[in-house]
């Protein structure tokens, strides 16, 4: 057979069928017999589009899932199989933060979705809702943030509210339902903020590649930049305002803790990373330095001993009373990361409370009964800190 017109022979022609953006990002994709469907990271929630041949080029029709959450999408076909017929079906997951997983059964042919499974409400969201804002971090950029608004609450400027963060390793803080905080935390009042800053996912490799090493700082800006927003937005105040964050997020809320002590009231430490002047030389360490760079290379410890928690935290400082978490059997982040920091701060004179469990690895609990105490301790302290 002759190529076609314009063609060498055994030459292809290659078409994008998703081109990223500043604000979208592709997640995945997966193929039934005849389409291409793809998950699309949109402003930090999933959209679906499905694509298919026409003539000399390819078709786009959206795929009506929900919005705005996240989604994955698993398509059906096997390609050993004749007559196939799941050959165009798919499977669609979602959740939300108001909304358990749940898994449904779809058709390139046809709209609609059936449902198969769903996880059980935990929580009764009737009367919450959940909304994205943006921040504007020191440097101009634009960073998202989720408000989950407790059911009755409004902006007086006076809500028990926890800011979480992560910003590290591409990993996205996509929307998540979590029948925990929905009993510990809506239910009594508290509103959740979840930060999408750079460091992650939310917004592809760029997004990540805008903060690390030389520019690690920038993630704790944009923590910053979203928690100077919420007072703004008379969302909550100072007393009322505490941070999370677990392993990289550790070293997010304990570097932020240092430079704004004033602009919280609570902060919950996780299997941190604290001492980045040996972190390299401890368990997993070595394999991290990509993300933060060499300690042992002068120009790169020029920028990390300016945030590293360990070496800035001082006795003359106004801190929030610290709830440190860790495991003694961590084998990613070393114990001795919160150890140490919480030796340093107590022998400085700051206010400590500090939880080791003696199992459980870098997820700090061994089993659901160790993760239940664990989170019960969190967030009596939360309540503590920043309740009425």
């Amino acid at each position: 057979m002759a190529p076609a017109e314009g063609y060498l022979r055994g030459e292809r022609k290659l078409v994008a069928l998703f081109t990223p953006t500043p604000t979208r990002s592709l997640a995945g994709y997966t193929t039934t017999r005849s389409q291409v469907l793809l998950n699309v990271m949109d402003n930090v929630a999933g959209r679906a589009e499905a694509w298919r041949p026409e003539g000399q080029g390819w078709v786009k029709q959206d795929i009506a899932a929900p919005y705005p959450g996240t989604l994955g999408l698993a398509a059906l076909h096997d390609p050993q199989v004749q007559g196939d017929a799941l050959a165009e079906a798919f499977t669609l997951a979602y959740t939300d933060f108001l909304t358990p997983d749940s898994l449904s059964l779809g058709d390139t042919g046809r709209a609609g979705f059936e449902r198969l499974k769903t996880r059980p409400a935990f929580f009764d969201a009737s009367g919450m809702r959940a909304e994205q804002r943006f921040a504007t971090s020191k440097d101009g950029t634009r960073v998202p943030y989720f408000v989950v608004w407790p059911r009755g609450a409004s902006a007086d400027g006076d809500n028990p509210t926890l800011l979480y963060g992560y910003g590290g390793f591409q990993v996205s803080q996509n929307p998540w339902y979590s029948g925990a905080f929905g009993s510990a935390w809506y239910d009594k009042g508290g509103v959740l903020v979840v930060a999408n800053i750079r460091g992650g996912g939310e917004y592809g490799p760029g997004w990540h590649q805008a903060a690390i090493k030389a520019d690690k700082q920038k993630s704790y800006d944009d923590f910053i930049a979203v928690a100077e927003a919420l007072v703004a937005a008379k969302i909550t105040r100072q007393r009322r305002l505490g941070i999370m964050g677990g392993s990289n997020g550790g070293l997010l809320v304990g570097a932020v803790m240092v430079q704004r002590p004033e602009l919280f009231n609570a902060v919950v430490c996780q299997v941190p990373l604290l001492d980045m002047r040996r972190y390299h030389r401890l368990l997993a360490g070595a394999s991290w330095m990509a993300e933060y760079g060499d300690p042992d290379l002068a120009s790169d410890w020029a920028v990390i001993s300016r945030y590293s928690p360990y070496q800035n935290v001082k006795a003359t400082q106004k801190l929030p009373r610290v709830l440190f978490t860790t495991s003694t059997r961590d084998d990613r982040v070393h114990p001795g990361h919160a150890r140490k920091m919480a030796a340093r701060m107590i022998e400085q004179g700051h206010e400590v409370l500090y939880y080791e469990n003696i199992e459980g690895g870098h997820g700090g609990a061994a089993d659901n009964a160790q993760r239940a105490d664990l989170m019960a301790l969190e967030f009596a302290y939360l309540w503590q800190q920043l309740g009425r």
